[in-house]
């Protein structure tokens, strides 16, 4: 039986790529098929591995700013010649789903969220979006153009699992399709407690839908300590909103992490998650979360 391995895109570190991490550990020789693959950005577990990637990954900056060649993602997943194989297990929160099999594979997709920018979060993506007038006028025609497709794109699993089951009710209320709720894998065995110290931490994918300016603003008020770890677009942007108690620590190690963790004070979490990989991590180090609810 052969297998391959669908992701949007290797381009962070976030929650969706730990899943992807535990996929390879129990399929280490399956090929995955990604849009892009950003090895700066992507975690280190993926170097070495048979990860295939579409064409954006050799146009002009289709690997830095892949987000602008959303329109074109349709046409690069169904470009993957996937005819080879017995099961597709693709890991999606846009794209991934979509894949073009043989009318006898399984394809059995992992969903993270129905894609945030053309559902529950289309309204308030278009308004934070930084571009002038004219492109975000046009915007939500692409967008029309995408969510029509991206429902059809649906059509083509043979079975949906919800990462919770908060995401089970997005698939069915998006796209009137049964989901199993299986939770991400979290290896808490790296976690352990230690000496508090005197900061509080939040962090991940520093992506505008995640909050985080939230945050800033709120220690910026208090004036109590603050880390934040992690990368993303909006990390130049919150360094330059954050006063001299806020420091950014950026890209860390699993070690580092767990020791972030470990002498934080309280994590803190600003947005509604589809799960929340980070406050299991944080609950696992013995520490305090507080969570928008």
């Amino acid at each position: 039986m052969k297998i391959a391995l669908v992701h949007d895109h290797l381009a962070q570190d976030g929650g969706a790529e730990k899943v992807l991490q535990a996929f390879h550990r129990v399929w280490p020789d399956a090929p995955t098929y990604v849009i892009v693959h950003d090895r700066a950005a992507a975690n280190d577990a993926f170097r070495g591995k048979d990860i295939r990637t579409s064409f954006l990954q050799h146009w002009p900056g289709g690997v830095k700013h892949y987000q602008w060649f959303f329109p074109f993602m349709p046409t690069a997943v169904e470009s993957y010649d996937l005819m080879e194989y017995d099961v597709v297990l693709s890991s999606t929160a846009s794209f991934a789903k979509g894949v073009i099999t043989r009318p006898d594979t399984l394809h059995i997709s992992y969903c993270h969220t129905p894609t945030r920018y053309l559902w529950s979060d289309t309204h308030e993506y278009v308004q934070e979006l930084g571009v002038n007038r004219a492109i975000k006028w046009l915007l939500p025609f692409f967008l029309t153009y995408v969510r029509m497709w991206d429902k059809m794109a649906a059509e083509r699993v043979d079975r949906f699992v919800a990462n919770s089951r908060l995401v089970q009710d997005r698939i069915a209320k998006y796209y009137h399709k049964p989901a199993d709720v299986i939770y991400p894998p979290v290896d808490t065995s790296q976690f352990s407690l230690g000496q508090v110290g005197d900061y509080y931490l939040t962090g991940g994918r520093l992506v505008p839908y995640k909050r985080f300016d939230l945050v800033v603003d709120a220690f910026n008020h208090l004036g109590r300590k603050l880390k934040i770890f992690g990368t993303g677009p909006e990390f130049d942007a919150l360094r330059a909103r954050a006063g001299s108690n806020i420091e950014f620590v950026g890209k860390v190690t699993d070690a580092d992490l767990a020791k972030l963790y470990r002498e934080c004070l309280a994590f803190v979490n600003p947005q509604v998650e589809d799960f929340g990989i980070t406050m299991v991590e944080a609950m696992a180090s013995g520490r305090p979360v507080f969570a928008y609810r």
